[in-house]
Formats: structure tokens, sequence, C-alpha cells
């Protein structure tokens, strides 16, 4: 399937097995021919955001799809640099910290197309476990996924091949509203409409883990989520040949 070709929309009220099976093809082909893993992030992120439509409304299901990658913060360009710095406060920056990058976003808002118009989330440094325990999303995103926050932050280098060669979780809220793992509440859950959240990933050779994270404005059950959870190797297949080419 190349970037131009489009299957018939899909429903998550009522996504099979047949869906997932297709658009875990198309999600893999279309890192194909990019040349860097933000291309190719680009690529699903935007292909979810307009394959996924509700057959009642014929609208996106989702209000928001953003994809995160955990980068080095030595690693990070000077812009991001300064901006995980912003959210450090007093707590000195290392090399090897790890900082939470968006790496692609589509959603219903202009500023939510565009990684460098997000307003919070470009890179969140995480500077300890103590830190990530204070981050109800990300901590809980981390040990749905199946991982420690240790492993996440730190990982060791004598267990990352078997890491990587894990299969692992998703990270599912079906009730947003209220929900104390989704933040944003009044500025985002409720203004527009988020019923469910859904997030899929996994980890990298060199350590970082990837996460394809969906903001829904359907009501996602749990036969829906786990139909995700093989939708990761297709993601990570695709953003594999890029460990060393990840910004455009």
């Amino acid at each position: 399937m190349t970037e131009n070709q489009v299957l018939a929309p899909c429903d998550l009220t009522s996504f099979t097995l047949k869906d997932m099976t297709e658009c875990g093809s198309a999600l893999r082909d279309l890192g194909s021919d990019a040349e860097s893993m933000e291309e190719a992030a680009n690529r699903m992120t935007r292909y979810l955001y307009d394959h996924l439509i509700s057959k009642q409304t014929g609208e996106h299901s989702c209000a928001l799809i953003r994809f995160f990658k955990t980068h080095a913060y030595g690693r990070l360009d000077d812009e991001l640099k300064q901006y995980a710095r912003g959210m450090l406060g007093d707590t000195p920056e290392e090399p090897v910290m790890k900082c939470l990058t968006l790496l692609a976003t589509a959603g219903e808002k202009p500023e939510w197309n565009c990684r460098k118009d997000s307003a919070g989330h470009q890179a969140i440094p995480l500077p300890s476990e103590q830190v990530v325990n204070q981050i109800p999303m990300i901590r809980n995103l981390i040990r749905q996924l199946g991982l420690e926050v240790n492993t996440v932050i730190n990982p060791d280098p004598n267990l990352l091949l078997d890491m990587a060669q894990k299969t692992f979780n998703v990270f599912h809220v079906p009730n947003a509203l209220e929900s104390p793992f989704i933040p944003s509440q009044q500025n985002f859950v409720i203004p527009f409409g988020i019923r469910s959240v859904l997030g899929f990933g996994g980890i990298l050779p060199m350590g970082d883990i990837f996460a394809m994270i969906l903001f829904s404005r359907v009501f996602i059950p749990e036969q829906t989520a786990n139909l995700f959870k093989p939708l990761s190797l297709n993601i990570k297949l695709a953003v594999l040949p890029f460990e060393e080419r990840v910004f455009e």
C-alpha cells in the first residue's frame, strides 16, 4: 500500500480482526520509503486519524492522535532542549535523561497537526522514577504496556534484546471522563467529548519506547482495545530503520 491509497474507513465501535489485519499492513507499509522516524510517524498518525471514522456520524472517531518516543536529552535539538529545560524547573538536566518526545500528531484543531505547535507535550523530561510517578498518564501508560518505570528511564543494556522482542499490552482507559489518568478534563476531555483513550507501543533495540495514543470520541470496549495490541509490531517495523534518523 502507498501513502495515497486509502482502505475503506473502519469504526472503533465495531473494529474487527479483518480491520486490524488491514490496518496493520497499511501502517507497516507507510514507513517503506520514509526518510526519518518523524516522517513515518506522521504518516501513520495521519492514516489512523483519517481512517478511523464513526459510521453513525461520518466524523473522525478520534479528536486527537499522537505518537511519542523516549529520546535522550543530549540527542535533542536546541529547541527541544530549551523546551525540556523549561519543564525541569530546578532539576539539573543530564545528557542521558530520557524525554518523552512528541514525534507526530493529528487532530481536529490546526495546532494539533504539527508537533512544534504543541503547548505542553513537545519534550517531557523524565529525570527520575519519582517524577514519572507524579504524572499519572505517563506512569500508567508505562505500567499498562507491561514495563517498569525504571526500565524506561534507565534501560538495562543486558535486558534490551529480550525487551525489544517482547509483545506489549495496551494502555486503555475505557472511560476518560473524570479519570485520574487523563489530565486536562476541563480543557480537553469535556469540551472535545473524549470517551476513551487507547495507547499501544513497544520498545526499540536501543532502549527507547514508542507509543501511539488515540483520544477517541467513541467508546472503545476492551475487546477492541486488545485488537490493537498486534499493531504495535507493525508500527515498530515501520520505524525500526530510523533509530539513528529520528527527526526530519
